[in-house]
């Protein structure tokens, strides 16, 4: 009689790699899928010729933000090196509203300060909350949104009901009502945002999730006693995180749009600092002055034009992201393979 009689065997599966429940079954078809990803990512934005002027522009604005004045932490220079030629708060460095020269690039302001220091220097404010901001609300909405889709149910719909809540109010209302209460600055405006930025992440992972939970991989981990979070985390969330990357790249640029409209409303950052918004709220009177000979226009045009960089170049980059990931799946429905 064989000893086999009875026993039940998975053509491709070696059961002698399953060491431990948590371990990862399909970890080195998991890792390939996400360097795939990350190849399919890299030759999109190679390939799009817009989408490289995009990166070259943000990768300019991050090192404007690095290199613009030395950084400190806790009392250690961690980067001496600052590329502004004159002090930001500095006033009287040059006339007053002088035009651009090639001492003063950008010209001056009404205070005789060098728009030039103030647009590179004020790339700080601006890039790093964007960054933050989708770094902390993505982060928030895609644990928020796995727990809900994984577990479904009476858990997921007290879930959801909650970020129906969240959606109630328009983001950048409900950004402007927290800073006119809890007042202007950085963290005060890094989580203005963050609080009803988490919610889109939830339920675009939620909704991925839903569909990713009834693959058969994620059964069969369940089935060999995996954790609920070792299979929500290593099995689910790297197979349903495309869209929230899509997202994520285009909610940089809309982050800034909405530090920069605070600003302009005088809500952000106390007057004088050098952030986009608060720089166009100081000089928004020279855009009344109209094209005569008093008109003053690169008080506002050029950190105007510095959002508009920014926030153009992310959408670039962004579109070629969802190209490339819309491309990959696309390819496993048509049986391509990774």
């Amino acid at each position: 009689m064989s000893t086999q009689r009875g026993r039940i065997q998975i053509t491709g599966f070696d059961a002698d790699r399953v060491e431990q429940p948590d371990e990862a079954i399909w970890g080195d078809d998991e890792d390939t899928a996400v360097m795939s990803r990350r190849q399919r990512i890299i030759q999109q934005l190679i390939r799009d010729r817009f989408a490289l002027v995009g990166v070259f522009c943000v990768l300019l604005m991050i090192g404007a933000v690095i290199f613009s004045r030395p950084i400190t932490v806790a009392g250690i220079v961690v980067q001496p090196f600052e590329l502004v030629p004159y002090d930001v708060t500095a006033t009287g460095v040059g006339d007053r509203y002088e035009p651009p020269s090639l001492a003063h690039p950008m010209g001056t302001d009404r205070l005789g300060r060098d728009m030039f220091s103030r647009v590179l220097a004020g790339s700080y404010y601006s890039v790093t909350i964007g960054f933050i901001v989708t770094g902390i609300a993505s982060t928030v909405g895609i644990i928020f949104g796995s727990i809900s889709g994984y577990f479904g149910g009476t858990v997921d719909e007290i879930m959801m009901r909650i970020l129906d809540v969240v959606f109630a109010f328009p983001g950048l209302i409900l950004a402007l009502l927290l800073v006119a209460v809890f007042g202007g600055g950085y963290w005060q405006l890094v989580a203005a945002f963050v609080l009803p930025g988490w919610a889109i992440y939830a339920r675009l992972i939620r909704g991925e999730i839903l569909k990713v939970k009834q693959n058969e991989y994620v059964l069969a981990a369940k089935a060999l006693g995996a954790r609920d979070r070792s299979v929500v985390f290593k099995h689910i969330v790297p197979n349903a995180i495309a869209p929230v990357i899509v997202q994520a790249t285009l909610s940089i640029g809309t982050v800034v749009i909405g530090v920069a409209a605070l600003g302009f409303l005088g809500l952000g950052f106390t007057p004088g600092t050098p952030e986009w918004g608060t720089i166009l709220d100081a000089e928004q009177d020279t855009l009344m002055s109209g094209p005569d000979a008093d008109w003053n226009w690169w008080a506002t045009v050029f950190p105007g034009l510095m959002i508009f960089i920014f926030v153009m170049s992310m959408n670039m980059i962004g579109d070629a992201i969802n190209d490339a990931l819309d491309a990959q799946v696309d390819n496993i429905n048509h049986g391509g393979g990774g």
